[in-house]
């Protein structure tokens, strides 16, 4: 009887002590994050860190990213910003050597992406269209705790060159609304489907509270980039495109596994990635 009580004394000192460590774990996470004029809202993730972001990055498959710099304390100007227009952009202007993550649409819904972005702390930008994300908006809340942006990609992924001014607002202010309902406040940015806009797009925008239009200089297939620049090579604040797509969509590849391969080249170029909307 006395060995039986001694052993069960000990199994649950070793309970204590897991359950003490795990704590330790999470409030050793870091502070939130804000820059200037902006309220502290949801954390901005931060890629990099300690060993076990390390091995956080390494369960996935993948060499941890160095941590990106903090957000710059004034943003940096934007090409054809100016006269009340709205810019469109492909880029941010820095010298840093980061790049800035967009997932686009909304049709997929990995619950281990869920885990592999909360683990990671990667930060990306989230253009969602109704069409693919009414059948689950709670999907999406999750990563937008995380500090990810909930912004704009069109009730239903028209090509807008082919539609008038009239159906253009429809479609972004009608999207604006929907985001607005569901995650709390509307979009500051907008993103073409197809990247295709034309100028009654960018005042369709504008009259609907957009700031910015963000097209991309690189898009993420399944195992390589595709590089619209000469070169074939990062360029620092480059925006990279990518989807919400699964194995029917990737030849068998998860999205996980996408998302592992484009980290991986972010990192062998020497690269790290930063969140967009504290640059915009």
């Amino acid at each position: 009887m006395d060995g039986r009580i001694g052993r069960a004394l000990l199994a649950w000192g070793l309970l204590a002590v897991v359950a003490v460590t795990g704590c330790t774990a999470q409030s050793s996470a870091a502070p939130e994050r804000t820059t200037p004029n902006r309220p502290a809202a949801a954390p901005s993730p931060a890629a990099g860190g300690g060993p076990d972001r390390a091995a956080a990055y390494r369960k996935w498959g993948i060499e941890p990213l160095a941590a990106p710099p903090g957000p710059p304390a004034t943003k940096p100007a934007l090409p054809g910003a100016g006269a009340g227009q709205v810019p469109v952009i492909s880029e941010i202007p820095t010298k840093e050597k980061i790049v800035f993550l967009t997932f686009d649409d909304g049709a997929e819904k990995d619950p281990r992406f869920l885990t592999m972005m909360r683990e990671l702390g990667v930060p990306f930008t989230m253009f969602l269209t109704d069409a693919a994300i009414r059948s689950d908006y709670g999907y999406f809340k999750p990563l937008q705790a995380l500090g990810n942006g909930v912004q704009n990609h069109t009730l239903t992924h028209p090509n807008l060159r082919t539609l008038g001014p009239a159906a253009q607002t429809r479609e972004i202010c009608g999207q604006q609304s929907r985001l607005k309902d569901h995650y709390g406040t509307a979009p500051r940015l907008f993103r073409p489907p197809y990247g295709n806009w034309n100028e009654a797009t960018r005042t369709a925008a504008a009259s609907c509270g957009i700031e910015a239009i963000v097209l991309w200089r690189e898009s993420m297939q399944i195992k390589n980039m595709q590089y619209q620049l000469p070169g074939e090579k990062l360029r620092p604040g480059d925006i990279i495109l990518a989807h919400f797509r699964g194995p029917s969509e990737l030849k068998g590849t998860t999205m996980t596994e996408m998302t592992a391969n484009l980290l991986g080249h972010i990192e062998e170029q020497g690269f790290t990635v930063a969140r967009l909307e504290d640059y915009l």
